[in-house]
């Protein structure tokens, strides 16, 4: 006697995919943002925020692809945080224009009020408030949507 196993999609490979998408989409939207506000020595202050405000210092075009580097990383972390929970929250996928503007306001927050703090440059307030609006806005546009639509397009 034999056992047929049907043939399905993987739903990891499609996840896969939307994580790297989404995360591809979003991280490269932020990082053009992030160029266009700030200027062209961005990913400078990203490595920072790992190795500490020595990093200014130090020309090395190495620091400054190492924030490129750390820049995605935390991009594709975000997608899968929301890809993974999706498998959970079916919600997430059915409904991804509303959760992924909120998704977007809870990656700032978690960047401004715990990332940053505590990271190498320990970045606090005080805060403007048009640029909190800003990048709310930013953040709910394109990082939260990217991710959230690559997961209702690309997952199974």
């Amino acid at each position: 006697m034999t056992t047929a196993i049907p043939l399905q999609p993987s739903r990891n490979g499609s996840l896969l995919r939307a994580i790297l998408v989404g995360g591809a989409v979003a991280g490269t939207l932020d990082q053009i943002s992030a160029f266009l506000t700030f200027g062209w020595d961005v990913p400078r202050a990203v490595a920072a925020g790992l190795l500490g405000r020595q990093v200014f210092m130090n020309k090395s075009p190495l620091l400054w692809i190492l924030g490129v580097l750390l820049h995605f990383l935390i991009a594709f972390s975000a997608a899968a945080i929301y890809c993974l929970s999706s498998r959970r929250l079916p919600f997430l996928r059915d409904h991804w224009l509303v959760c992924g503007l909120y998704y977007g306001i809870a990656i700032f927050l978690v960047m401004n009020l715990i990332v940053l703090p505590l990271c190498g440059l320990h970045a606090a307030g005080p805060y403007q408030l048009s640029g909190l609006i800003k990048g709310i806005v930013f953040h709910m546009l394109i990082i939260g949507l990217p991710i959230s639509f690559s997961l209702r397009r690309l997952s199974s």
